[in-house]
């Protein structure tokens, strides 16, 4: 029985699309029962972790705006794919339009 859960299991980095960079930014997050201000830890053009103490459970929809700087900020929705209660959350970027993902890419690639 344990071989077959460590047969389907895969670390986080093999499960990532996209390499993330240790950009460090604030991020502004708004849910349903949850509003605030985090910290990233890392980030990519699919998604990122943030710090955060506040509790958001897996599988929580948000709105995040994610300002770069000069003048340039990123707005999408994102799905909190694991929770690490008291200390941050990882979350997904969901329906990014493509101008969107444009600048997540083109910001992120500048930390690289």
């Amino acid at each position: 029985m344990a071989d077959d859960v460590e047969e389907g299991y895969q670390s986080q980095d093999e499960r990532r699309a996209h390499d993330r960079s240790r950009l460090i930014l604030d991020v502004f997050f708004d849910g349903q029962d949850v509003t605030g201000v985090a910290s990233t830890k890392d980030i990519s053009p699919g998604g990122l972790y943030m710090n955060t103490q506040a509790h958001i459970p897996q599988g929580a929809f948000l709105m995040v705006r994610i300002p770069f700087g000069d003048d340039v900020q990123v707005v999408c929705n994102a799905e909190v794919i694991y929770s690490n209660p008291g200390q941050g959350v990882g979350l997904r970027f969901h329906d990014v339009p493509d101008e969107v993902r444009a600048t997540l890419e083109r910001e992120v690639s500048k930390n690289e």
